[in-house]
Parts: C-alpha cells; sequence; structure tokens
C-alpha cells in the first residue's frame, strides 16, 4: 500500500492558532478531533480541497466536507454563532454538492460578526483525524495556501 502526502488548503485567510485556544471545550478539548482555529480576516469559507459537502448547517456556520481518501473536515465559523440563527451568513453550497480546491463555500459578514458577543475564532477539525498524521501550519495565511499537510 502506497503512502501519500495530500495537502489541506486554508478554507480563510486570517491566523492560525492551536486548537487548544479556542473558548469552546468541544473544540479546545478535541472532542470532535484535532485541528487548528482561524481568526478571520475576511468573510469568505473555499473549499480546501477536493470534495463532497455532506453537512451544511441550517444556520451557514459549519460545513462538513469529506474528500476521496477519506479525510473528514469540519469548518465551523466562529464559536457559538449558531445563535445569530443564519443572519450574517451566505452559503453557496447544499449537501452532495462536490466542490473543487478554492470553490466558494459561504461568505459571512465579518464586521457585523465582530459587533456581536461571539468569538470569530473558526475551528477547523479533522474528525477522523485518529485515522492519519497531519502537520498544521500556523501564523498568517490566506486561503489557499497550505494549511496542513496529511499522510494517507
Amino acid at each position: 500500500m502506497l503512502s501519500l502526502f495530500k495537502e489541506i488548503f486554508s478554507p480563510m485567510s486570517g491566523e492560525v492558532i492551536l486548537i487548544e485556544k479556542v473558548p469552546d471545550e468541544v473544540f479546545s478539548q478535541k472532542m470532535l478531533g484535532n485541528g487548528v482555529a482561524i481568526i478571520p480576516n475576511i468573510g469568505e469559507v473555499y473549499a480546501p480541497f477536493d470534495s463532497e459537502i455532506i453537512q451544511v448547517f441550517d444556520t451557514f456556520h459549519a460545513y462538513g466536507l469529506v474528500d476521496k481518501d477519506g479525510i473528514e473536515l469540519l469548518i465551523h465559523i466562529g464559536v457559538d454563532t449558531v445563535e445569530l440563527k443564519g443572519k450574517g451568513f451566505e452559503s453557496f453550497v447544499k449537501v452532495g454538492k462536490k466542490v473543487k480546491t478554492g470553490d466558494i463555500i459561504a461568505k459571512f459578514d465579518l464586521n457585523f460578526l465582530n459587533k456581536t458577543n461571539y468569538s470569530i475564532c473558526s475551528p477547523v477539525i479533522i474528525t477522523n483525524s485518529n485515522n492519519f498524521n497531519f502537520n498544521f501550519k500556523y501564523g498568517q495565511i490566506f486561503h489557499g495556501e497550505t494549511l496542513a499537510t496529511v499522510l494517507c
């Protein structure tokens, strides 16, 4: 069986921080899997790899994707932003849609979110992270740059 490295590209532009710094125990204690968080500086979310959309929350604040190698990724815009009931979010995908790397998934009103009491810290989680070895990049990143390398 061949092993290969796969890149996961950043779905957002901003600052990548440790998952342990997310102000929510579900994420910071890796209950949903390992990953990072991005503090976005632009209100856009892009497909981090060729994949299928497997989950779209009806409030458009979170998306689940899976690629051909079985990597399952959760992109969660902000913390507790489900409470906004979709206000400030716009989705461009639905469950079952196939997306290519760099396709737009969602937009969100960053100015509006910054005025709420909710954190804009946005977890990006490999929900089946126990199945893979990976390395994350930290610091400033632009969407489309390599966020992680995964050994498949």
